[in-house]
C-alpha cells in the first residue's frame, strides 16, 4: 500500500478538522500517518472480540522492548508534572491503563483465549468511529517542543490507542481504569457490573479522546 503523499496528508488533516499543527506533523512524520491509516483499517475489519484482541495483540507486539521502555519515560515525565500528592495517586493507574492493560492483551493472546473469544462487539458503530478517529488522534499532540527527541513519535500515541481499543471494545471496560482519580476527589466506578466516569461526557470537543468512545456512563450529577 502506497503511502499518501505529504500535501494530501495535509489537506486531510484540516478537512478532518485537524489544526495546521496537527497537519504539519503529519506532514513530518508521513510515512508513519500512511502506516497508522492502514492499521487503523485493519482493525475496522474485525466483527468479533476475538478478532479485534488478536489484531490488537499483533500490532502491539510489533512495538521493541527499547519503544516500550521509551513509553514508560514518557509516561513517567508526563506524571511528574502533576502537583503532589495527586501524583503519587494516580501514578499506578495510568501504569495500570497502559502496561496493565498490555500484559493482559499478551497474556490472553498467547493462551489462544482470543479464539475462543467469539462474541461481536458490543458496539460496532462506535467502534467504527474509533477506528476513524484513531490516524489524526495520533498527530492531535503537538510534542514540538518536547526536548527529548525519543518521545516525538506518532507510533507511541498509537501503543496508547491500541491499549485503548483493547479495554473498551474487546473487554468492554473504561478507557481509565476503575479506581483511577481525577480532580476534585472523584474516581471511575464499578456499579452493580456497569461502569461510571466523572469525565465521561465532559470531553466531547476533544475529538481525539478515548473517553468519547468509552463503555463508561458518566457519573450522576448528584454524585459528582
Amino acid at each position: 500500500m502506497c503511502c499518501p503523499t505529504a500535501k494530501s496528508l495535509y489537506r486531510e488533516s484540516l478537512l478532518a478538522g485537524g489544526t495546521a499543527a496537527t497537519a504539519a506533523l503529519m506532514e513530518e512524520f508521513s510515512e508513519d500517518a500512511g502506516h497508522i491509516r492502514s492499521i487503523a483499517k485493519r482493525l475496522c475489519s474485525a466483527r468479533t472480540k476475538g478478532e479485534l484482541g488478536t489484531l490488537i495483540a499483533e500490532e502491539a507486539q510489533k512495538f521493541s522492548l527499547f519503544e516500550l521502555q521509551v513509553i514508560g519515560g514518557r509516561m513517567y515525565a508526563d506524571v511528574e508534572k502533576l502537583p503532589s500528592p495527586y501524583r503519587e495517586r494516580i501514578r499506578p493507574y495510568f501504569t495500570e491503563q497502559i502496561f496493565g492493560a498490555y500484559h493482559r492483551l499478551v497474556t490472553l493472546h498467547r493462551s489462544g483465549e482470543f479464539c475462543r473469544m467469539g462474541a461481536c462487539l458490543n458496539d460496532p458503530a462506535m467502534f467504527v468511529e474509533f477506528c476513524r478517529m484513531l490516524p489524526l488522534g495520533c498527530f492531535s499532540w503537538d510534542d514540538r517542543s518536547e526536548r527529548n527527541p525519543h518521545f516525538r513519535n506518532p507510533r507511541y500515541r498509537l501503543f496508547y490507542y491500541l491499549m485503548a481499543a483493547f479495554s473498551m471494545f474487546v473487554l468492554d471496560e473504561p478507557g481509565h481504569p476503575v479506581g483511577m482519580p481525577f480532580p476534585g476527589g472523584f474516581t471511575v466506578e464499578k456499579r452493580n457490573n456497569e461502569f461510571y466516569c466523572p469525565i465521561r461526557d465532559r470531553e466531547k470537543e476533544i475529538f481525539y479522546s478515548i473517553c468519547n468512545f468509552c463503555p463508561a456512563k458518566q457519573t450522576d450529577e448528584n454524585r459528582a
